[in-house]
């Protein structure tokens, strides 16, 4: 089916008879068979003329087809026709143009070459009739005006270069060099003439002449202007190497202000006779200058190394001040564009510096050391000075500089000797005065000596002085280290008399237990304070002498030694006063491991050993804390060293409580109980606000104290029946050691045939809770004890609650 239709006749499915029944349904319908049936008949007359409409039009659409090929076909053939044609037509314009052109493109050329022709024989007039002129004005000395036409004559000679082959070019150029020579040497013997080089006077002076000499050497070859230069430097400075000869007393260093004074009459003289005749791009006042200073420098080092023994420190910073404030001068008065390098180091100088020692160079020397810390995140550059003359006579002081090193060596050690007799003599810093703990002030002193040290000298070098002043400062370092502040810290076996609580302390064995006193304890406090502000500014001083220094230098300048020693005394401080404290709680524990515990009857108040280490520590802690209000850090260092010390020792001294009965343990776990809460309020003790203590000393605390109690509570569990009582201590404690068990069963009064089979029965158990160690302190609640166990520790955890 090619197109829808809704004849029966197109159905695929089409049936003929039901076709003729559906067309005659009943007997009376065949009565119109004859109208049905020629029905049928026009329809296939009608499919049969479009059947033959539609085969006579096929036959002509191939036809037409063919004609429209042929139409297509002809009308290519005229569109290359006619586009050969435009060809053609364009080759014959293009010929025509070239035809028309040619005349032209001749009559350019033509021009061109003429241009050039007439050019160059203008040039070539201009040069002739230069060479002559410059030669007869040469020969007048007519500089004024030879001094133009030089400059012409050589610029127009520029222009035959490429016909330097031409015989009369080159003769030419030949004249105009032989001239140029000629100048030269004639403007030398003038200026020879006018300054002689030997001769008692200068006969001459200042002409028009030599004013104009000068431009012509400026166009001369650059060797006869630095031949002149160097002429009348050399004679403007003779009568300087003659008064300043080595031999003269105005040589020496205590007259070296006369050498500038000279120079500075000099250089007057010279401007108001000669400025005039020499150009101002010679820059010939800060050349006379520049000379003096290489001269000088020259003859300060010779005499200097002659007489090396006769220099001393005031002579030589004296002459040192008095040159590098003549270098502030010229560097104030002159720009430096005639040093070699000086303009080549000008535009390499930083910004100006926010370093505070920078600034407190030009301030007053009496303030103290500031270093600030946001200092040390700027680049560490070494200062370029912003002088260009900076170090052009004062280089020469430099291999002298060891007279100045040794110097400050000698006032350095006479310094410490002064702050150990001044120490002596006034003793310790009084305690309760304005603020505990404070620097001692000979540090402070110390500290603005070595500013002054470093900024004078980086002002003089930045070379190796300062390396060798660095390791001066290194030696003072250490030995403020070890004779003001070690040398001072109180002996642990001063004599003091200890505290007897009660009749229980009595006992101790031995002599009444050393404890230092109260001006001893704030002694050690500001020492450990001085040390931390040591170690602090050290470090600062470090930074700034690396700065100062020069750049390839830098690396030799290491203070981490002295940082370590000030560190070692920090260390040594905090550990005195640790001892100090921790032997002061040495007869309370001994009395503690002494106490009858099996004869204890009733849990009553804490026990009097505890009372007297809450004593202790209310006495040491507090004035210990308000002499480290600076330095907290290393008051939270005491602390946990403290703990560390002390609480081993408590359960060591526990162990040695034995035996002990069920009442004696629970006093025991009472009094480590109150003993734990004094020490996790160890840091703010006493004290008026209430700060939380820091999370690593009240670990240490947790952790230490709880084993305390742990071990208690193993004791006071019963023993009965063995495995539980085994189980129950490897869950509370966690301990795998049988030394340790064997130390419980002891405190527990076990018989030793007892122990021997809890033992055996502990070592069988071990194997079965290797993770309880890591949640021994969870398991303590949740351990399973026997009732009568279980019921004593509830009501001795009442019993602390209602007590707190």
């Amino acid at each position: 089916q090619v197109f829808p239709s809704q004849d029966p006749l197109d159905r695929a499915d089409f049936n003929a008879v039901e076709y003729i029944n559906t067309l005659f349904p009943t007997e009376q319908s065949l009565a119109n068979i004859d109208e049905v049936v020629n029905k049928i008949r026009l329809k296939i007359r009608r499919l049969d003329d479009n059947i033959r409409t539609v085969v006579r039009g096929q036959t002509n659409v191939g036809q037409d087809g063919r004609q429209a090929l042929e139409e297509a076909q002809k009308a290519i053939q005229q569109l290359f026709g006619k586009i050969k044609d435009i060809k053609d037509k364009a080759e014959k314009s293009e010929q025509m143009v070239k035809e028309i052109t040619r005349d032209i493109k001749q009559l350019d050329h033509a021009k061109r070459h003429l241009t050039t022709s007439i050019t160059t024989l203008n040039h070539l007039h201009m040069l002739a009739g230069g060479v002559d002129s410059l030669e007869a004005m040469t020969r007048r000395r007519q500089y004024g005006e030879v001094a133009n036409l030089l400059q012409g004559v050589v610029n127009v000679l520029e222009h035959f270069n490429k016909y330097m082959g031409i015989p009369q070019i080159r003769q030419l150029s030949e004249r105009v060099k032989a001239a140029q020579n000629e100048l030269g040497q004639q403007i030398l013997a003038d200026f020879e003439e006018a300054f002689p080089s030997q001769g008692t006077k200068r006969p001459g002076g200042p002409s028009n002449v030599l004013r104009d000499a000068c431009l012509v050497a400026n166009v001369l070859d650059p060797r006869i202007k630095q031949e002149i230069i160097k002429k009348f430097i050399k004679q403007h400075l003779s009568e300087y190497l003659v008064l300043f000869q080595e031999n003269q007393d105005v040589a020496w260093l205590d007259k070296i202000d006369r050498r500038y004074a000279w120079i500075k009459r000099q250089l007057v003289d010279y401007e108001e006779k000669y400025g005039r005749m020499f150009p101002q791009e010679w820059c010939m006042t800060e050349r006379i200058a520049v000379e003096f200073c290489h001269v000088t420098r020259t003859e300060l080092a010779k005499i200097m190394r002659t007489r090396a023994k006769e220099i001393e420190v005031k002579l030589l910073l004296f002459a040192i001040q008095r040159t590098t404030n003549f270098e502030g001068l010229l560097a104030k008065r002159f720009s430096g564009c005639t040093l070699a390098d000086g303009t080549v180091k000008k535009p390499e100088v930083p910004p100006p510096s926010t370093n505070p020692f920078l600034e407190d160079e030009t301030g007053t020397e009496t303030d103290e050391i500031v270093i600030e810390k946001s200092d040390t995140d700027k680049p560490k550059k070494p200062k370029i000075p912003d002088n260009p003359f900076h170090g052009i006579v004062s280089k020469c002081f430099e291999p002298h500089l060891y007279v100045y090193i040794e110097s400050q060596d000698k006032n350095l050690g006479e310094l410490i000797d002064r702050f150990v007799a001044d120490f002596k003599a006034q003793g310790p810093p009084k305690p309760n005065v304005d603020e505990g703990g404070a620097v001692l002030p000979s540090c402070a002193d110390l500290f603005v000596y070595y500013k002054k040290c470093m900024v004078q000298c980086s002002q003089l070098s930045t070379g190796e002085p300062m390396i060798a002043l660095t390791t001066i400062f290194q030696k003072y370092l250490r030995e403020y280290a070890w004779k003001i502040l070690s040398g001072n810290l109180p002996k642990t076996t001063s004599s003091s008399g200890g505290l007897t609580i009660t009749s229980l302390l009595k006992e101790k064995e031995g002599s009444e237990v050393a404890k230092f006193t109260l001006e001893e304890l704030c002694l050690i406090c500001s020492i450990l304070s001085t040390a931390e502000y040591c170690l602090a500014t050290t470090q600062q001083l470090e930074e700034k002498l690396k700065e100062k220094v020069d750049a390839s230098l830098v690396e030799r300048i290491n203070l981490s030694g002295e940082m370590d020693t000030f560190s070692i005394v920090i260390s040594n401080s905090i550990q005195l006063l640790v001892q100090d404290l921790d032997a002061a709680c040495d007869p309370a524990l001994t009395a503690m491991s002494k106490m009858q515990w099996q004869n204890v009857e009733h849990v009553g108040d804490q026990s009097p050993y505890v009372t007297s280490v809450i004593l202790h520590i209310k006495q040491n802690v507090p004035i210990i804390r308000d002499n480290l209000a600076s330095t907290r850090k290393y008051f939270t260092q005491f602390c946990i060293k403290f703990a560390n010390s002390f609480i081993p020792k408590f359960i060591n001294h526990l162990f040695k409580c034995k035996p002990i009965s069920m009442v004696g343990a629970e006093q025991l776990l009472l009094d480590t109980h109150s003993l734990k809460m004094v020490l996790l309020d160890l840091p703010s003790i006493g004290s008026q606000v209430v700060r939380k203590a820091p999370a690593s000393y009240t670990k240490i605390v947790v952790k230490g104290m709880t084993r305390a109690e742990m071990i208690l509570k193993v004791v006071m569990a019963p023993h009965e029946p063995p495995v539980v009582f085994v189980d129950n201590y490897i869950k509370l404690l966690a301990d795998c050691s049988t030394d340790t068990f064997q130390k419980i069963l002891d405190m527990k009064g076990l018989k030793r045939s007892e122990q021997s089979s809890m033992l055996d029965l502990f070592r069988q158990r071990l194997p079965a809770p290797p993770s309880g160690v890591e949640n021994a302190g969870s398991l303590s609640l949740s351990a399973p004890t026997p009732e009568q166990e279980s019921s004593r520790i509830r009501k001795l955890e009442k019993l602390i609650k209602k007590r707190l």
